[in-house]
Parts: C-alpha cells; structure tokens; sequence
C-alpha cells in the first residue's frame, strides 16, 4: 500500500505503522527524512519521474511511502480502547473509499474509539482512504467483522446502546447520546438495511430543510458524531 504526499507520510511516521520503503525526490530536504533515518527506514532516492509514475493520481509532493497492508483491528481492541464511555462508528455497506476516508478522519479527532465494517460488500482501508484521511488511518481502530448484525447484538449484550442514522428517526438533536453508544451509519446507495434497523435501539435523523431528501453518508457521519461530541462537553 502507498502513501504518497509530506502530511500523509509525515502522520505515518508519527503513528509508529511498518513503512518498508520511503520514496524521496531526488534533491529534497525535509524532517520526514530525518524521522524516518531516527527510524532505521529504508530510504530511496529518485527522479520526480518515478513518484510521478507511482502515483499517478496523487500529488505526492516528493514522498511516497511503501507500506505493509492496513492493519485491521478487532472488536475488542476496539472496545478496550475506550477513553471514558464507550464511542463506536458501525458502517453498514460503505462503497466509496472517500466517503470511508472521511468518515476516518472526523471520528479521529472526535475521540472515536474505532470504526467496524463488514468484512462483504464493503469497502476495506486502501491507498484512496488513506490518503483522504489525511492521515487519520494510522490513528484510527478499523475492524473488519464477518456479521454486522451479530457484532450488533453482541454490543448491546455490553450494554452500549446502538443507534442507527435514518431519515425516519426521531431528531437527533432531541436523543439523548451521552452514554455508551454506537452509531450505525448506511451506505451511499440503500442506507442502512432493513435487519440491521430493526436490530438497533433506536433511530435517530438529522432534519433537512431543503428539496434534497439525503446527505452524503460522511457528511452525515460527521454531523451526527460530533452531536455526540457536544453532549458529551
């Protein structure tokens, strides 16, 4: 996997992940480079020719970092990582890698624990999301779950009380969200699906206003994560 551009590799380094190889344009001054020697990273040298050619569709500003595949982690190092009540973002069929990139970046500086995804019918972690992210990937929990439903179920045994992010919830801003919650957001086409609904202990809506009946699922995300952020002050 790539990570190619000075924010994105600099938070790579930051977060401590497996870099096998940095990329640098030949010529190039930078603390990423001394970080990575403090490191004891390989480091390599080439023409802008090469970045270019590696990453083609990403401005890589003269670094591009190789690096191990995305290292998942599970339910419960999740549920471990828990820093006062406990904070869960579930994606239930997320398919745009942009929309996962995102939805990474705002649950990590708004203090989520993790994020879990199914491991079918999804998008997973790859060089599109990790570099939308800006670098949240490296900080943030990603499990990968065979059964959403049952991973559900297996959280409201926890006690964590799950909600799910649909048009014909109740408002959001009259939920209370102060305890130990998991969000369920929907995927881009069909939201979430009608079992997985029906599993969850409520339903709750941001209201709209407008002729559009929807948001983008990491808009959404991001609105209804940080009303949880806002109750919690």
């Amino acid at each position: 996997m790539k990570i190619a551009g000075k924010n994105a590799v600099m938070e790579a380094l930051r977060s401590g992940i497996t870099i096998d190889t940095l990329l640098v344009e030949k010529g190039t001054s930078h603390e990423i480079i001394s970080r990575a020697r403090k490191a004891n990273i390989k480091i390599q040298y080439v023409e802008k020719k090469i970045l270019d050619k590696r990453s083609p569709d990403v401005k890589h500003q003269g670094f591009i970092a190789e690096t191990s595949e995305f290292n998942y982690s599970t339910v419960e190092e999740i549920l471990a990582a828990k820093k006062d009540k406990h904070f869960i973002v579930i994606l239930d069929g997320l398919e745009d890698p942009h929309n996962l990139g995102s939805i990474l970046r705002v649950c990590e500086c708004a203090g989520v624990d993790g994020v879990i995804i199914p491991k079918n019918r999804s998008v997973s972690v790859n060089d599109t999301v990790v570099r939308i992210s800006a670098g949240a990937s490296a900080f943030v929990k990603v499990a990968k779950v065979t059964n959403i439903n049952q991973t559900i179920e297996e959280l409201k045994k926890l006690n964590i009380f799950v909600f799910c992010a649909d048009m014909d919830g109740e408002s959001i801003y009259k939920t209370d969200l102060k305890g130990d919650i998991a969000l369920v957001i929907g995927g881009e086409g069909f939201g979430v699906s009608k079992l997985t609904k029906e599993l969850c202990d409520g339903v709750i809506a941001l209201p709209l206003k407008g002729q559009v009946n929807s948001l983008n699922a990491s808009v959404a995300c991001g609105i209804t994560v940080y009303e949880v952020v806002r109750q919690r002050l």
